[in-house]
């Protein structure tokens, strides 16, 4: 794995870092807290910018910018949602390469990695352009003597998302495509490790005509987590990220009233039966162990192989290993970039020694 080189002692520099603000209300506002954190360059371990941390009133700020663009929203037709839904899917594709090269730097995906997940994220916004029918309610007659069933689909108002670090386009995209087409509005807290795609993919919305405050982004730590957990306004949030914070989202949200999708970490396990073909198994275990440097949910972890596949299996996958290019995401040739900090690096190093 390439090594990171070693971070400067202190963060300031003679080069003036940029700054990465909140987008409250249509346009970008500086934060105000005098909080802030580092954003690392993966490829070389060095502070590239710094990210401003929201304070609970800077939230405030946000979910009250969100609450009044509600009712004129939710208002709006689903043809004309349904537009700029189209234009958002637009720009976004209109954009990838850039969206792209963000990811690179602040992540570290290789391109081809960064630009699938950029793909990715435009699928989601291709069916939120379907919200005319997903909006469909249903009718049942006589369920039971003289009665009859009717289902409604209706925004809920103000939700939010807080997004993980391992995929900053394409996980946000699936949270606000659909909550907004559907006419919620939305405050996004993207992880504080690569926020610029966030703030990109604002500006995107904002310039295919959605409405002032019907997105916003803060950025930020626990604090601004724990208040969009509890703010009254917030009528549910989803969250993508470790199982532990997973619980702790949830067993928050929850009790304050709040709809809660809370997605945790997974342990991917591949089976590998005595009559399979051995090369295809090969490649499928290196491509989903190593694909995105591992930093997916879905990334392989345990192989089991039954029977007699155990030896033919490892010399396959050990084969194919040397052959991964390494190198930074700026390198078109690189297959597998660095992790997105040296903490995590040393993370996964920490688990090849305890299987040594």
């Amino acid at each position: 794995m390439t090594e990171l080189a070693e971070r400067p002692a202190s963060t300031e520099t003679a080069v003036e870092l940029g700054r990465i603000s909140h987008w409250i209300g249509g346009r970008i506002v500086e934060g105000t807290s005098g909080r802030r954190g580092p954003v690392y360059d993966p490829a070389t371990g060095r502070q590239a910018k710094e990210v401003d941390f929201a304070s609970a009133e800077e939230v405030d700020s946000a979910v009250g910018a969100a609450a009044e663009a509600f009712p004129a929203w939710r208002s709006t037709s689903l043809s004309r949602r349904t537009e700029i839904m189209f234009r958002i899917r637009s720009l976004v594709d209109q954009h990838r390469k850039e969206i792209a090269a963000i990811l690179t730097a602040e992540h570290g995906k290789v391109p081809s990695d960064a630009l699938g997940e950029v793909a990715r994220g435009v699928e989601n916004l291709e069916f939120a352009c379907g919200i005319p029918h997903l909006m469909k309610g249903g009718y049942s007659e006589q369920v039971s003597g003289g009665i009859d069933v009717y289902q409604i689909r209706q925004p809920l108002g103000v939700v939010a998302g807080i997004t993980p670090f391992n995929f900053p386009a394409m996980v946000p995209m699936w949270m606000f495509a659909n909550a907004i087409a559907c006419g919620n509005t939305f405050v996004l807290k993207p992880s504080e490790k690569d926020p610029s795609a966030s703030l990109f993919l604002a500006q995107l919305l904002h310039e295919a005509g959605v409405p002032d405050g019907v997105f916003n982004v803060i950025h930020g730590d626990k604090v601004a987590v724990d208040r969009i957990l509890h703010h009254p306004e917030i009528r549910a949030v989803s969250f993508v990220g470790s199982t532990p914070i997973a619980k702790y989202i949830y067993e928050t949200g929850t009790k304050n009233g709040k709809r809660v999708q809370a997605l945790g970490g997974a342990k991917n396990h591949m089976v590998v039966l005595p009559d399979a073909d051995i090369d295809m198994a090969a490649d499928a275990a290196v491509s989903a162990a190593y694909g995105s440097a591992g930093e997916r949910c879905m990334a392989i972890s345990v192989v089991v192989a039954v029977g007699d596949v155990a030896d033919p299996l490892v010399k396959a996958i050990r084969s194919r290993l040397p052959r991964i290019k390494v190198g930074p995401g700026s390198d078109a040739s690189s297959e597998m970039g660095p992790l997105v900090t040296r903490e995590h690096r040393d993370k996964v190093a920490s688990y090849l020694a305890k299987g040594r």
